[in-house]
């Protein structure tokens, strides 16, 4: 006997594909709501059917227009408490902001600790996200979550190659879970280093710690949104004698230039996640995608149920 009533799944405008996936997985259809956008651009939420006592998931990626669909997510759970769902979760699989995570700068805002807020004040019960930029915005929450990783999912599709390969990280800020990854795999780990130079505020690839010449890379990260780093830390494994290059992260974010420049280096493949769906026509030939929506399925069973989450990572 559960504390909730049954499932119920709601897709957000960020994510559809995704939603529709782990509804196939979950083996729940997904349930019928209005998003409804005025000529003033407000939004509004009208459900098709009543939640009352039921456990709510709300499917929705910040992606762009990446206010418009925070904004949607936030009118959705008012929508739902309202009509008096038992428990309402958003599942986030990629979370806007999670770079403004503390103040580097004066006069500056922690627009994650903010978005925080707002998902509590609107009445979100439980959150759901996937490989989250700082680890530390965890604790902007005082309802309990899930922080996910598509960490196994990335690795186990690389165990399958049998590379003889080194990961490398394109900073020294990824070198943790990029020695994850290593270990997982059982291979040798590289570091781009970069620093600041003078008072630029831009950044440099100036070495590489660790040796690549005659192996295959890895190059991992959580995100890639405009390919910056990804196209130093490519070029500069080139020169340090790298055989074929691997490019792995789960966001794909991809702000312009980053398709662009992606499409013109020596990638060998590309492996991503559908936390962010790329447009039809916007994937490039050497890009493989990889679906969050098992392991989003899992967790939202698990929940549902009241069972482990952590069990799935062994943990």
């Amino acid at each position: 006997m559960f504390a909730y009533g049954d499932i119920k799944l709601f897709a957000g405008s960020g994510c559809p594909e995704l939603a529709q996936r782990i509804s196939e997985y979950v083996e729940i259809p997904l349930s019928d709501w209005e998003i409804i956008k005025f000529p003033n651009d407000n939004l509004s939420v009208r459900l098709n059917g009543s939640v009352r006592g039921q456990d709510v998931y709300i499917i929705q990626s910040h992606v762009r227009p990446v206010h418009t669909n925070i904004m949607e997510m936030l009118i959705a759970v008012d929508c739902l408490k309202r009509d008096s769902a038992g428990r309402v979760t958003v599942v986030v699989p990629y979370m806007a902001y999670a770079q403004s995570d503390k103040k580097d700068q004066p006069r500056v805002p922690i627009v994650a600790r903010l978005l925080a807020d707002m998902i509590e004040v609107a009445g979100a019960d439980r959150w759901v996200t996937i490989d989250l930029h700082a680890g530390q915005i965890q604790g902007f929450y005082k309802i309990p979550g899930d922080s996910l990783t598509a960490f196994h999912i990335l690795a186990e599709y690389f165990q399958s190659k049998k590379l003889d390969a080194v990961v490398v990280t394109p900073d020294l800020g990824f070198a943790k879970r990029g020695r994850n990854y290593a270990a997982e795999l059982e291979l040798p780990l590289a570091f781009v280093e970069k620093r600041r130079v003078g008072n630029s505020l831009g950044r440099e690839a100036l070495s590489l710690i660790g040796d690549v010449a005659g192996k295959d890379v890895i190059i991992v990260d959580d995100l890639v949104d405009t390919a910056g780093s990804i196209q130093q830390a490519v070029n500069l494994v080139k020169e340090r004698g790298a055989k074929d290059v691997y490019v792995n992260f789960t966001h794909a974010v991809l702000s312009d230039p980053a398709l662009e420049r992606l499409a013109a280096l020596p990638i060998k493949e590309i492996v991503t996640t559908d936390t962010i769906p790329i447009a039809q026509g916007k994937a490039l030939p050497n890009m493989t995608i990889l679906s969050v929506a098992e392991l989003l399925g899992e967790v939202i069973m698990r929940s549902h149920e009241g069972r482990s989450v952590g069990e799935l990572f062994n943990e």
